[in-house]
């Protein structure tokens, strides 16, 4: 009998897993994953970090144990090998992320000791932590939104990732190999929001910890002030009694060596003594220009963790758990509408929304799909509209009456299958997405398929006439 390998056992693992999640999970946490040997029943597979290992761990563990005992029997077992700083070592004990809930009020911080104050300040004032020296009990104001917490955020693909990573850390603060966590993202995709839940959601889980959200932008008029004042150690010791840290912007840290030099400090500190720091930025650690070296090498110690553009299934969640949070109902179509349209920005989704109630509400009109697109042109007049390919096929399926869901099928049924070409040509014409991706959006396609319906489109063009009124057609109303 053939006596079977360490890679011929794991490359049976990966076909049952491959079975059981979608591609892009499969694709991201099991195909980097290295088998190192099987020895005594027991599978060793090298994994490329400690967060990496936990992820697993905290996702996959079920699935991961049914598969070694289907390929290995009841004895069967897994080990890990955990690639740390070029070298590796064994986890024979894995642990699992435990995540414990609680209703406490997040906002309120404990007393702590320190001769120095911070004020919350007015709306006008940037709030300074050296306004009253010498007390030895004060109160540090967390500058927590409540209504940013987990449970307004809207989970999907986009995010899931960073909240997940969010989540264990609030609930373990400076616990876990995720510190720093660094959120990225472009503009008005729900870093402040996500970083304001993870530090509500630490201090009802830890309400004996101190923690402090404040942008980079407080941080560097504080350190002014501090330089002003000749308190600059006071400063630095007030941020260092902080337990959860969360800094937003860090990017406008940038250029502005002496206030780098003095957060380095302070991260240092914070980080031996096994604090937790939140980090976002409009970029990842590797494109930040005009940041230290040595501090851009530390925002890359822990995970660094985007959040990309939602799908449309998520914008429609957003919106509706806006109205839901406000008690207030709008046609579905509207929703529907304006999912479509702003694709980029869930800030201007949001500013959209509240736009179109507040006109229905001042000229007392009722909220129609009428009275959405109008304030969408006015919403977006000044601004490029970008096409997504999920406009597009909401575009081709109301054109030819056919479901999205429909088009997204795997039938072959004539009119269905135009429709799809259709929804595959104009989403490589009018997006920058990659063959790959239109094909993933258009029905779970390869992009040989996308390819061939790109070239079957053009033909079709040249020679049937009613084929080519459609098309003239389409183009009119997605330029629209």
């Amino acid at each position: 009998m053939k006596e079977i390998n360490h890679k011929e056992v794991w490359d049976n693992c990966l076909r049952i897993i491959k079975d059981n999640i979608n591609h892009q999970s499969f694709k991201t946490w099991f195909l980097p994953i290295k088998p190192v040997r099987l020895q005594n029943n027991v599978l060793t597979i090298q994994v490329p970090s400690q967060f990496f290992y936990e992820w697993l761990e905290e996702h996959y563990i079920s699935l991961l144990k049914k598969t070694i005992k289907k390929e290995l029997g009841a004895n069967g077992r897994l080990e890990y090998s955990v690639v740390m700083d070029g070298s590796s070592h064994n986890n024979k004990n894995p642990y699992t992320i435990k995540v414990p809930t609680s209703n406490r009020k997040a906002t309120q911080n404990p007393s702590v000791s320190m001769p120095i104050d911070i004020n919350q300040g007015s709306s006008k004032e940037i709030p300074n932590p050296f306004i009253i020296p010498g007390l030895k009990k004060i109160k540090v104001h967390s500058q927590l939104i409540e209504s940013y917490s987990f449970e307004n955020f809207v989970e999907g693909d986009c995010n899931r990732l960073a909240r997940s990573a969010g989540y264990a850390v609030a609930n373990n603060p400076g616990k876990t190999s995720f510190n720093p966590l660094f959120i990225y993202s472009q503009v008005g995709l729900g870093k402040t929001h996500l970083a304001h839940a993870i530090g509500i959601q630490a201090k009802n889980t830890h309400p004996n910890k101190t923690v402090l959200y404040v942008s980079a932008e407080q941080f560097i008029q504080q350190f002014i002030e501090a330089v002003r004042n000749n308190n600059q150690n006071d400063f630095i010791h007030f941020y260092q009694m902080i337990d959860v840290l969360i800094i937003d912007d860090i990017q406008f840290l940038s250029g502005k060596e002496k206030t780098q030099d003095v957060f380095f400090h302070i991260f240092n500190y914070l980080h031996q003594k096994g604090k937790q720091i939140i980090i976002t930025s409009d970029k990842p650690p590797v494109e930040m220009k005009g940041i230290e070296t040595r501090l851009l090498s530390r925002f890359k110690w822990g995970l660094a963790a985007d959040l990309t553009v939602p799908s449309l299934e998520v914008r429609i969640a957003i919106l509706n758990k806006r109205l839901y949070n406000d008690g207030i109902e709008i046609p579905y179509e509207v929703i529907e509408y304006l999912a479509y349209s702003i694709t980029t920005n869930i800030r201007e989704l949001e500013g959209a929304l509240i736009s179109i109630m507040a006109q229905a509400s001042l000229n007392k009109k009722e909220i129609t799909i009428d009275l959405a697109k109008q304030m969408i042109d006015k919403f977006v007049k000044n601004t490029s509209k970008e096409i997504s390919i999920d406009y597009i096929q909401k575009m081709v399926s109301d054109y030819f009456n056919i479901p999205t869901e429909l088009i997204n099928s795997k039938t072959r049924k004539r009119e269905v299958v135009q429709a799809r070409q259709l929804a595959m040509f104009f989403s490589k014409k009018h997006t920058k997405a990659s063959l790959a991706t239109i094909g993933l959006h258009c029905g779970n396609k390869d992009h040989a398929t996308v390819l061939h319906a790109c070239k079957t489109v053009n033909n079709l063009i040249d020679t049937d006439k009613q084929f080519r009124h459609h098309v003239d057609e389409l183009s009119k109303r997605i330029k629209i």
